[in-house]
């Protein structure tokens, strides 16, 4: 089964950038898609960013187009999600799962990695 773990979560004041990586154990023909996901304190868990696994459909949420960047190292078996400009209300917990859109539909989920954007 489809494993995944975040890292890269941290501090960081806001304007800076952070990557998270999304490490699978191995990303099978049964998954097209990896999705970011984040929830913040008090509120429902939103899609970020999403990527085929070929690497050739991203999508983004409109409140991070042109500050995220969605990637993948297929060889590496890894999905990367470049953070720039950031801002105090992108700060959650941030969720990679297999598959994209509504996430009670989804089964494989990371751990979470924690952002915290703040001065």
């Amino acid at each position: 089964q489809l494993q995944l773990a975040e890292s890269g979560g941290g501090l960081v004041q806001p304007g800076g950038s952070l990557r998270l990586s999304c490490a699978g154990s191995g990303f099978t023909s049964d998954y097209h898609a990896i999705g970011w996901f984040r929830q913040a304190p008090g509120k429902e868990r939103e899609g970020v960013s999403c990527i085929s696994t070929s690497g050739g459909t991203t999508y983004y949420l409109d409140s991070v187009k042109g500050r995220f960047t969605v990637s993948s190292d297929n060889a590496k078996n890894t999905v990367y999600l470049q953070m720039n400009s950031l801002k105090p209300e992108d700060t959650a917990v941030y969720y990679c799962a297999a598959g994209c859109g509504t996430p009670e539909l989804l089964e494989v989920w990371g751990q979470g990695t924690l952002v915290t954007v703040s001065s």
